[in-house]
């Protein structure tokens, strides 16, 4: 686990400092090791670095950029199966100096080519320099849980694992691409490819780039989408069998994810995915695991929980409770640890259990994507509702409907803006007349309200939203929901944060449940094993085999933060000190007579959609911190 970064300047302006500069950007991400070399191919400079978090082989053979023959690596993430890769290579030939998995995707590559990605279990961004061919490889993830940015402008192609590590470069230009801040203030996060930067991107998940240093083009390759699982036919399996092979799935998942040569931890939250992960290791990894926990002294608390599955699990537990102390602290840190606007507040407990981890252990299971892959967002439930009512609709009447329902949307009071915008998504979707109806609903339920949307920002910027996508002919809309929740939320919100949050802390954050054998699995199993009685239904009856059903019948809460609370009491000051008409002023881009009224009535208790300050709060405290 590091942070990598590098560039190719056919300019000849960067060099060793640039290089080292990049790297030492990412400290947090690599305390123990840092390596950069800068090697020039016919006047071509080539810079690849490397901050390193010891994980697998701690001596000094797991260093970076390393080489192999004509081959160049760096390396951020963790191939969990090398051993058997390994194994492989040695039978063929291939003999080995070190201990390290990233020597292992060396000779995989100089064996197999690009086809090596296809026989990784991990997680991993890295990037190869093949002299004999004279191309950059650059490789993500198939979730996409390692990050990896690029950019090339100007003669220059710059890349490293957080945009710092690009800002780091002084031949680097930043410059706010306005055109995606629609897409921020609807989702509040920046969906991949895109970032905040204009002429900066984000490495899609199962994607890779070849970059030929001869032609200066850059091959993009999708080499894995989760889309492609979803169109294949459901597995004709009864319920039983389907769940035994989840259950083995989740098994080898969370073994694989115990290969380490440092301490590994649990993140326990109580809910049914971390308690599935830690229930599994207690009962099959054979020594009692470190778990750790977050709680609030208002709002969600699911701490109590957590301390009761620990003391059935038998597990060294170790729990931290957040206060709005704890709070201010974090959020001025967000900006930096995030590099662009990201406004998910359940950063802030992330952070804190990570640095809370990073006492005890390295390495920290976070049982992130169980919602996605099995179905467990209560949206699901409204969204499905909603289009079963518009589905009973006959079509011959859904106009005079929608007309009806436009003629019952000034009766709402303004104020209750969130109601008022569900009933206009499904007035919307009605009068749309189509049969993708469904698609129309999910995009508009995804976004800010309309009057939000009109009003917030100077520039009236339209673009398309990530959600708006074609839809897999046939497949029912909750599963498509799930789908693309998989495909942009997950990646662009939820390992996002994860991974900023942990490697903030010099902890590395595994994902069991995202091993993409399950979720391969999981895409063919019908709808009701997954989405059935109960969200998540295969998972619940798996984690009813470890822990007594009666400890989690609670009602779903997710990883909340009272933050809303804070702003209204201690954190006040900050909405003052951020939002105020000069500072949005500095940055340009929302209307400022708009914003005060937003903060306005969320002072005197009638905003009814709340996430809109948070998303405001965190852009311009972005946008203060780095332009």
């Amino acid at each position: 686990m590091c942070g990598i970064a590098g560039f190719v300047d056919f300019t000849g302006n960067l060099g060793q400092s640039d290089i080292r500069d990049m790297v030492r950007s990412m400290d947090h991400r690599g305390p123990d090791d840092r390596g950069y070399e800068v090697f020039t191919e016919d006047g071509i400079l080539i810079g690849m670095g490397q901050a390193r978090l010891s994980i697998i082989d701690l001596s000094s053979g797991g260093h970076q950029p390393m080489q192999h023959g004509h081959l160049t690596i760096v390396f951020n993430g963790e191939i969990y199966n090398y051993q058997e890769i390994r194994h492989q290579l040695e039978a063929l030939g291939h003999q080995f100096a070190s201990g390290s998995d990233t020597e292992v995707i060396l000779h995989a590559y100089s064996e197999w080519g690009l086809e090596c990605i296809s026989r990784f279990i991990g997680m991993f961004a890295f990037v190869i320099f093949d002299r004999k061919t004279r191309k950059l490889i650059l490789v993500r993830d198939r979730v996409g849980v390692k990050p990896l940015y690029y950019s090339f402008t100007k003669g220059r192609l710059v890349f490293g694992s957080e945009l710092k590590s690009l800002m780091a470069c002084r031949m680097y230009e930043r410059e706010l691409d306005r055109s995606v801040l629609p897409v921020y203030f609807n989702h509040g996060y920046i969906p991949s490819p895109r970032t905040i930067f204009q002429n900066t991107y984000k490495l899609e998940a199962g994607h890779y780039i070849e970059f030929s240093l001869d032609s200066r083009e850059m091959n993009h390759i999708c080499y894995w989408n989760i889309l492609d699982h979803f169109r294949k036919p459901k597995l004709k399996i009864d319920y039983q069998e389907a769940k035994q092979e989840v259950e083995r799935l989740l098994i080898s998942a969370c073994n694989y994810r115990m290969v380490a040569d440092v301490p590994v931890g649990i993140f326990l939250s109580g809910g049914y995915d971390s308690v599935c992960v830690a229930s599994i290791l207690s009962r099959h990894y054979g020594s009692a695991i470190n778990t750790f926990t977050i709680g609030f002294e208002i709002g969600n608390n699911e701490a109590p929980a957590a301390r009761k599955i620990s003391s059935i699990l038998g597990t060294i537990h170790h729990e931290h409770y957040c206060s709005s102390l704890d709070a201010q602290s974090i959020i001025r840190e967000l900006p930096y640890v995030y590099d662009e606007p990201f406004a998910d507040s359940s950063a802030i407990p992330t952070i804190l259990i990570s640095r809370m981890a990073r006492q005890k252990v390295t390495v920290a299971l976070s049982a992130d994507g169980g919602d996605e892959v099995f179905g467990g967002y209560t949206s699901y439930r409204s969204f499905d509702r909603y289009v079963r009512k518009i589905s009973s609709i006959p079509r011959n009447i859904r106009g005079s409907a929608a007309v009806l329902g436009e003629a019952l949307l000034p009766l709402i009071p303004s104020g209750r803006t969130s109601l008022r915008h569900k009933l206009y998504s499904v007035i919307e979707s009605i009068g749309t007349g189509k049969d993708d109806f469904a698609r129309h609903l999910l995009v508009r339920m995804k976004q800010l309200p309309e009057n939000y949307r009109k009003q917030l920002l100077k520039d009236k910027i339209s673009g398309k939203d990530p959600y708006d996508q074609p839809w897999i002919a046939g497949l029912d809309p909750v599963e498509m929901s799930m789908a693309l929740d998989y495909l942009i939320y997950l990646e662009g919100d939820i390992l996002t944060k994860v991974d900023r949050a942990t490697m903030s802390a010099s902890l590395e954050g595994r994902e069991p449940l995202l091993d993409h054998r399950i979720c391969e699995f999981a895409a063919t199993l019908p709808l009701s094993f997954k989405y059935g009685q109960r969200p998540k239904q295969i998972l619940r009856d798996i984690v009813h085999g470890y822990v007594d059903p009666s400890l989690m019948d609670r009602p779903k809460t997710g990883f909340t933060v009272p933050v809303y609370d804070w702003l209204q009491g201690d954190l006040g000051n900050m909405l003052d000190e951020y939002l105020a008409p000069a500072a949005l002023k500095r940055s340009g881009c929302m209307d400022e007579q708009f914003v005060g009224e937003i903060i306005a009535k969320f002072r005197k208790g009638d905003l009814h959609h709340k996430p809109l300050l948070w998303k405001m709060l965190m852009f311009q405290m972005w946008h203060d911190q780095w332009m």
